[in-house]
């Protein structure tokens, strides 16, 4: 049996722009993308604290250490520059995975820099 497991978390990032013109997808400060491992067009769960949306999208990555989080085309329709959100990644384990895992999540400041990893391996 497979089971859907968080898999990484950005915790807390800040919306940086949005763009509506764009024909779709969340853009990710590529420093986030590699200290959690999300790949650009992953399918990507987005949680905003400002407005309760919950909304799914892919990734396209942004500049390194830029800080950018931009919702793009009907996403931008989701959050506003300024909106803290939570971006989730998940992905699908057998019980053997399950046995030693444990998500990637970090938590960011208002900037989109790493504060803290939020939990460690098992």
């Amino acid at each position: 049996m497979l089971r859907c497991m968080l898999r990484a978390k950005i915790h807390m990032a800040t919306v940086t722009d949005s763009n509506i013109s764009y024909e779709g997808s969340i853009t990710i400060d590529q420093a986030l993308l590699d200290a959690t491992g999300i790949l650009p067009y992953e399918q990507v769960r987005i949680s905003n604290l400002n407005n309760g949306e919950r909304f799914e999208t892919y990734v396209i990555p942004g500049e390194r250490d830029s800080g950018q989080i931009c919702l793009n085309g009907a996403t931008a329709r989701k959050g506003l520059t300024g909106d803290v959100i939570i971006i989730f990644s998940y992905a699908y384990y057998n019980e053997a995975e399950i046995a030693n895992f444990a998500p990637i999540t970090f938590q960011v400041d208002s900037n989109n820099k790493i504060l803290k990893r939020l939990n460690q391996p098992l």
